[in-house]
């Protein structure tokens, strides 16, 4: 996710596309060394290309989090990538304060950072808060003729949910990452992308899949041994949905530092080879049948068998043969009732 996130922003005449943390090759350097380069350096950049495929397409962009794994650092990185390629940032801050927002980005990253505050004073009672609430900071955002891309960051929907109808929410989203950056009023240049910090552990599943259906992607957040990971989800006009994980850390400036796969105390490791255990060594009873019982057991004819004998003694009853009689003493107790039971039967 984290290649997605390092090449997020790489837009034609916007940002740069080069990945740092590789190594720079030496001219002199072949061998096996200068190949095991070339091929970090070929594999970082497919990652990258991976991240700006997913994140170029615009529209609206859901970072779902947990309790565990926060994810509103992960936000102010890719709000942080995106100033720094000359965008427009608007944030919608509504869980914590402009300052408390603001804080870890040096000062370009800030002048270019447009920060429209309901968290000051959600409800608006002081008068000053945005006028139309929520919801009409939302319609605002839809009107503005910013000019060249634009990210407009939502921190958070989750907020937004708990405030506002999941109707209206999904429809001012909908306006939103459709809408084109207008420099001027002229034709649509650029989409615009809307990132949306989602406490996914607060929802249901109703309000999870309505924005899920409007997302162009999405990254959930999670990890293992202490290091991040982000699953990426994306959609493609007439493709399969697309799905990759990538694994980083957040830097103290809300950098992203790329990791190529999950901390090596985490990755299974193989057992060592142990011999099988055999369930019949301590059995109390004996398993096999020497070749003695084997026959005694075959010759054993067994009562439900219908053998020969059997047969010639049901046709050919002997003249001796003792036939059954049952003898009943009736109980002092038993019920015994001398009516005809069948006797209103007309039988």
């Amino acid at each position: 996710m984290l290649n997605i996130i390092d090449s997020f922003q790489m837009r034609p005449g916007v940002g740069g596309g080069r990945i740092h943390g590789v190594p720079p090759l030496c001219p002199e350097g072949g061998g096996s060394a200068g190949r095991d380069v070339i091929r970090g350096r070929r594999r970082r950049d497919r990652r990258g290309l991976e991240m700006e495929s997913v994140l170029a397409l615009g529209g609206l962009v859901l970072l779902r989090d947990s309790v565990e794994w926060e994810g509103r650092s992960l936000l102010k990185a890719l709000i942080k990538k995106s100033a720094l390629c000359g965008e427009r940032v608007h944030i919608l801050g509504c869980e914590v304060s402009e300052d408390e927002f603001r804080e870890g980005f040096d000062a370009s990253v800030n002048s270019r950072l447009i920060y429209h505050d309901l968290f000051r004073d959600p409800l608006n009672w002081s008068g000053e808060a945005l006028p139309g609430g929520p919801l009409g900071a939302l319609q605002a955002m839809c009107k503005r003729t910013d000019r060249g891309p634009v990210t407009i960051a939502l921190d958070s929907l989750s907020w937004l949910l708990l405030h506002l109808p999941c109707p209206a929410l999904c429809q001012a989203l909908c306006a939103l990452s459709q809408q084109h950056s207008r420099p001027g009023g002229s034709s649509p240049v650029e989409p615009v992308r809307v990132l949306g910090l989602l406490h996914e552990e607060l929802h249901g599943p109703g309000p999870l899949g309505a924005l899920s259906s409007l997302a162009q992607a999405e990254v959930t957040l999670s990890g293992t041994m202490g290091q991040a990971s982000a699953h990426i989800l994306s959609w493609r006009p007439q493709q399969c949905p697309a799905r990759q994980t990538q694994w980083f850390s957040i830097l103290p400036d809300f950098s992203l530092d790329l990791q190529g796969g999950p901390p090596l105390e985490s990755q299974p490791h193989p057992e060592p080879h142990t011999p099988p255990v055999d369930p019949t060594a301590h059995v109390t009873f004996n398993l096999h049948l020497s070749e003695s019982e084997r026959a005694a057991k075959d010759s054993l004819t067994l009562p439900f068998q219908f053998s020969s004998e059997k047969q010639q003694a049901l046709l050919r009853p002997g003249p001796r043969q003792a036939t059954g009689r049952i003898f009943y003493e009736p109980d002092a107790y038993d019920d015994l009732d001398q009516e005809d039971p069948d006797d209103d039967l007309d039988v």
